[in-house]
């Protein structure tokens, strides 16, 4: 066996192309797969125009630099938009709702209950059982206010405020 003296330069290439293609499936990164894309092409011009060595080199550089360019200006000028944007971002999605208090706010500290789950808080000192809406979020910490310090919103009664239900 002869090892890589009998494989074709340009097979070699479209097997660099297509081991970079399954990289970027494996890992995503949205960077491997311009880089297969310039070894593939390499290959193609490889087998049709009968490049030597320093040529393929040149040539794949040059592709590879073209296309991971194009691809980031073109992703930057369209992005990629999600459905749900706070997919990954549980506290953000939590704003507004319901909690109610587990541990009492001493000094602008303590636990709330939202869902099936307690969470750190920070908001002004609240007894047990007190309900508080989520306003914001730092990490893993909820940014609460009493519910009945939120003034009701346009068209609602105080007494629609409190009545919203728990998520």
């Amino acid at each position: 066996m002869d090892g890589f003296d009998s494989l074709d330069p340009h097979w070699a290439w479209v097997v660099i192309g297509l081991v970079l293609a399954a990289l970027e499936m494996l890992v995503p990164g949205v960077y491997l797969i311009w880089l297969a894309v310039a070894a593939l092409i390499t290959g193609a011009l490889t087998f049709g125009l009968g490049l030597g060595l320093p040529a393929q080199v040149i040539v794949f550089a040059s592709l590879a630099l073209i296309s991971a360019f194009s691809a980031r200006r073109f992703l930057r000028d369209s992005p990629i938009v999600s459905s749900d944007p706070l997919m990954n971002q549980r506290g953000s999605r939590m704003i507004g709702q319901i909690a109610i208090i587990t541990q009492a706010f001493d000094g602008g500290t303590g636990r709330v209950k939202f869902g099936d789950s307690e969470w750190l808080a920070r908001g002004p000192d609240g007894i047990e059982g007190d309900k508080v809406r989520v306003t914001g979020s730092e990490g893993a910490i909820l940014l609460v206010e009493p519910v009945n310090m939120l003034p009701p919103a346009e068209g609602e009664t105080s007494a629609d405020a409190e009545a919203q239900p728990e998520a």
